[in-house]
């Protein structure tokens, strides 16, 4: 009879492999109240999530958690390797990918974090816990005005006696002025592209499985540029399109076309009326397979509907 293989998850010392940070506002966020790190932590999970697990775990706050930053860390994992195991984690209570709605740097945007738990919680946890966050990052009240003699100018009457008064100016004798000189003319100006359509055009760098030529750039940039009125950038939507790609894309244009159809994000808060006393939702997970967006009570185990049936478990 096979036994499973019960060893500790490896303590891999993160800040020492120099992994990547994330912009501001994105990447790892750990859940409040963990305990410290055990010997036993993530030993009965399989091998090869219990490796990506602790070194997950081992991670600074806010450091990068794509795929790709990710598997460049992990010599043993690739990253298709890398993204099951995430997947694995979600599904095991580890951790969920989340999209806030953040304020940081005096820009309201959305930003992709993923919140992880040393400790594996079930869906009931995770609701609570993500209905808690979403309220606490509600906005404040506005600070109250300063006080009005912070921005107060003195009248005339009360300017500082003294200050010397001007000298007249003595007039100057009137001089003959000369002619211009020809100024060059101006160079044509050359229209640059969008930033939708050069986040278009990078999409087969990031992953060659969605290489688009100039004309599908043309043809989904109105697609895309709609996306970026929404209030994302274009590393947001690049995550967007190129998260949980199949082993092979046949059409790179139908599939781009697709995503940015389905997987696009709600506007924000100041772009459509509310209606008073409704809530504006300022948190959404993303599904762990396809990054596609939900209210939390939609998912389970981290996984949307789609995906949950696909899982041969």
């Amino acid at each position: 009879m096979a036994v499973p293989d019960l060893s500790p998850a490896p303590r891999v010392s993160a800040s020492s492999r120099s992994h990547p940070k994330a912009k501001p506002g994105y990447g790892k966020r750990s859940v409040p109240d963990q305990r410290p790190p055990r010997e036993g932590d993530f030993a009965l999970l399989p091998e090869r999530e219990r490796h990506i697990a602790g070194y997950v775990d081992a991670l600074p706050e806010g450091a990068a958690m794509d795929i790709k930053s990710l598997a460049r860390s992990q010599p043993l994992y690739g990253q298709m390797a890398v993204g099951s195991a995430l997947r694995a984690l979600g599904v095991a209570g580890h951790l969920r990918h989340v999209r806030c709605l953040s304020g940081e740097g005096g820009q309201v945007r959305w930003v992709t974090r993923t919140f992880w738990s040393r400790i594996a919680h079930d869906n009931e946890w995770w609701d609570a816990f993500l209905a808690a966050e979403e309220r606490r990052s509600a906005p404040q009240e506005a600070a109250a005005p300063p006080p009005p003699w912070v921005h107060a100018v003195p009248a005339a009457s009360e300017a500082p006696a003294s200050v010397p008064a001007q000298p007249p100016i003595a007039a100057v004798p009137q001089q003959r002025t000369a002619e211009p000189e020809p100024q060059p003319r101006p160079e044509p100006t050359v229209d640059r592209p969008s930033p939708a359509f050069l986040a278009l055009a990078r999409l087969g760098r990031t992953d060659s499985r969605l290489a688009l030529s100039a004309a599908d750039c043309a043809a989904l940039e109105q697609a895309a540029a709609e996306w970026f009125v929404r209030g994302v950038d274009a590393d947001y939507l690049t995550h967007a399109l190129t998260a949980g790609l199949p082993a092979s894309v046949d059409s790179p244009f139908g599939f781009v076309r697709r995503r940015l159809h389905d997987k696009i994000p709600p506007r924000l808060p100041a772009a459509a009326p509310v209606v008073p006393g409704t809530p504006v939702r300022r948190l959404i997970v993303e599904c762990t397979e396809c990054g596609v967006p939900g209210r939390p009570e939609a998912f389970r185990d981290g996984l949307c509907r789609p995906c949950r049936q696909l899982d041969p478990a």
